[in-house]
């Protein structure tokens, strides 16, 4: 591996890149498929939604059913605000981005009166694609 003050690039590094991440999908795609077959394996043995087990060849495959609550925003807002309980209910205040940029392209506020305000945040990512000749 290459140690970080290393900044040698060969055509040899990034064919393999290529070729590795070609695999990786590959593998995505085949496993995908696999956890489709398990899946409809449990669902046919234990039933939807229901947790499962089996080994076979030395190996366990389990199914585990993860449960997550949360509420219905609207209905329960609705609901609390019925009961009068509105110390229940969050008041979010947070910009409209698209009817901030509507606002600066009709020059109704100028850019440098929300200097500060912007917070750009930036992710590198690696692309290597073969070079198609012309």
């Amino acid at each position: 591996m290459l140690k970080s003050n290393d900044s040698l690039i060969t055509g040899e590094m990034l064919v393999k890149y290529y070729e590795l991440n070609k695999k990786k999908k590959e593998i995505e795609l085949e496993m995908d498929e696999l956890k489709e077959v398990f899946q409809s394996y449990f669902n046919n043995l234990v039933g939807k939604d229901m947790k499962g087990e089996i080994t076979l060849s030395g190996f366990k495959l389990q199914r585990q059913i993860r449960k997550m609550e949360k509420f219905h925003e609207a209905e329960t807002v609705k609901r609390l605000e019925e009961m009068q309980l509105n110390d229940l209910i969050q008041l979010v205040k947070k910009p409209d981005d698209s009817k901030i940029k509507a606002a600066l392209e009709l020059g109704l506020i100028k850019p440098n009166q929300l200097e500060g305000c912007i917070v750009t945040s930036l992710s590198p990512a690696i692309s290597v694609k073969p070079v198609t000749p012309r």
